[in-house]
């Protein structure tokens, strides 16, 4: 899943960044609302979150959620707030167009599953991988069945075939799996699998990519990750029989 995560640079902002990327998330993340607002409106996100601990940046939150909501085409917006908010600054929030709305401290665990559930209830874009959290699913446009990505195990499952994955294989499978069955640019691929690295060798990602076909081949896994010269790749789904 890519996510977006707003924050300032404190203690529970990176600690936040950690969970999530500890939970096989490709996180982009920026420091001030109207660089989140900015980034949300150039590529497409999951989810964004913006943490408001201060009370000072509340005004500003309400103000800019509406156009959060315009500029991620639907994407999940979950609104993080300090321990001070109050029951009405958050149905402000909710009314302002956030889908969810918690007071630090919180549960992670809590905050993770209801972002899934909103998810799976269409309140997000719906991709190809969102769908495969939820099983194989055969694409509309076509005669093609889609693998399921279990990010709870950090593995590529098609039928009762499964193959594990390291955490930049499977970001990477998730990249492609975005835009199945069509050319995928390697400079995204890199933002999407390694969004905390600035500088990452053209290289790298192919020596991962022959790491991930070898597991493919060797679980009997039928998609393919075919190469595009000179640009990138694409992984191309099996036909159903």
């Amino acid at each position: 899943m890519r996510i977006l995560l707003i924050s300032p640079c404190h203690a529970e902002g990176a600690w936040l960044q950690k969970a999530l990327q500890e939970s096989a998330h490709s996180l982009q993340r920026a420091a001030e609302l109207r660089d989140g607002l900015h980034i949300a409106g150039e590529e497409a996100f999951d989810a964004v979150i913006a943490v408001a601990l201060d009370g000072a940046m509340l005004p500003e939150l309400l103000t800019l959620l509406p156009r959060f909501a315009q500029a991620s085409n639907g994407a999940t917006i979950i609104a993080v707030l300090g321990i001070e908010a109050s029951a009405q600054a958050r149905s402000q929030l909710l009314r302002a167009g956030a889908d969810a709305c918690f007071r630090y401290p919180f549960s992670f665990i809590e905050m993770h599953e209801r972002m899934l559930a909103l998810l799976r209830t269409g309140a997000a874009p719906v991709t190809h991988t969102t769908l495969g959290a939820l099983g194989p699913q055969t694409l509309a446009d076509s005669d093609a069945i889609a693998p399921l990505l279990d990010a709870s195990t950090r593995e590529i499952v098609e039928g009762a075939r499964r193959a594990e994955l390291t955490r930049r294989e499977y970001l990477l499978v998730e990249c492609l799996l975005r835009q199945p069955n069509m050319p995928v640019p390697r400079d995204q691929m890199i933002r999407y699998a390694w969004p905390e690295k600035d500088d990452i060798d053209p290289s790298t990602v192919n020596l991962v990519v022959s790491r991930l076909r070898r597991k493919l081949e060797r679980e009997a896994i039928e998609v393919r990750i075919e190469t595009i010269s000179r640009y990138g790749y694409q992984l191309t789904l099996p036909k159903l029989a």
